[in-house]
């Protein structure tokens, strides 16, 4: 199949302004895109390339339990990081967590994600630490990842199958063990672009282990992972 790479976290969004902005200073990412309807940051990686933050509009986001979120590198600035993150306009929210060593935060849309303690892992990751996915089989979901996007298997969590950017660099995909099937769609997905056209990725993209959603007319088609989680594959640009 045509290489590809990963290259956007896709969230939907009432509001894409407030809150595209809001991540795109939370992150120190440039936006690209201002409109109405969708609002488009890039967050830049060095070796790793670019992760972009995407916000289009839907009329009502899915109700679905969150299977998608971003932890955010804290460490010994976890509380700083916080506090900043609050006055942008995040607020705290218990989601369940108990006592843990990380931060539970909200962003202006509600969206949870995590400000985490320092782990050794998360060297070099920049501001996103890690994008846990949940996954009914971890093992087998990191495999399809890594078979997708070229990431590799690397040290992270244990309990949890890590991949990375074989830079090096960038934030961890970490395949979590769902804790209950998935219900319907997601309101974070993830998104791929081929690198080139030089083939049509339907087939090999179904081989190893994806099923074909939706094949809209246009420039991407939407996929399931084999836990049925969104992502989308982009046309080379």
């Amino acid at each position: 199949m045509p290489s590809v790479y990963l290259e956007n976290v896709v969230q939907d969004a009432r509001d894409p302004h407030t809150v595209g902005h809001f991540w795109a200073a939370a992150l120190g990412a440039r936006v690209l895109t201002d409109e109405p309807d969708a609002v488009e940051a890039r967050l830049e990686l060095g070796p790793a390339g670019y992760l972009d933050l995407c916000f289009p509009r839907v009329a009502e986001p899915s109700g679905s339990p969150a299977r998608l979120h971003l932890d955010l590198l804290g460490g010994d600035r976890r509380q700083e990081i916080t506090d900043r993150l609050l006055g942008l306009g995040a607020r705290h929210v218990d989601i369940g967590q108990g006592e843990v060593p990380w931060t539970v935060l909200a962003d202006p849309a509600g969206e949870p994600f995590c400000v985490m303690e320092t782990r050794e892992a998360y060297r070099d990751t920049g501001p996103i630490a890690a994008l846990p996915l949940d996954s009914a089989a971890p093992e087998r979901d990191a495999a399809f990842w890594s078979a997708l996007t070229g990431w590799v298997p690397t040290t992270g969590t244990p309990g949890i199958v890590s991949l990375r950017h074989p830079s090096g660099v960038g934030p961890l995909l970490e395949l979590c063990p769902e804790p209950a099937a998935k219900q319907g769609k997601n309101r974070l997905h993830l998104d791929v672009r081929a690198e080139r056209s030089d083939g049509d990725p339907v087939p090999t993209v179904r081989a190893l282990g994806a099923r074909l959603l939706e094949d809209p007319a246009l420039p991407w088609t939407v996929w399931a992972d084999p836990s049925g989680n969104e992502f989308c594959v982009l046309d080379a640009s």
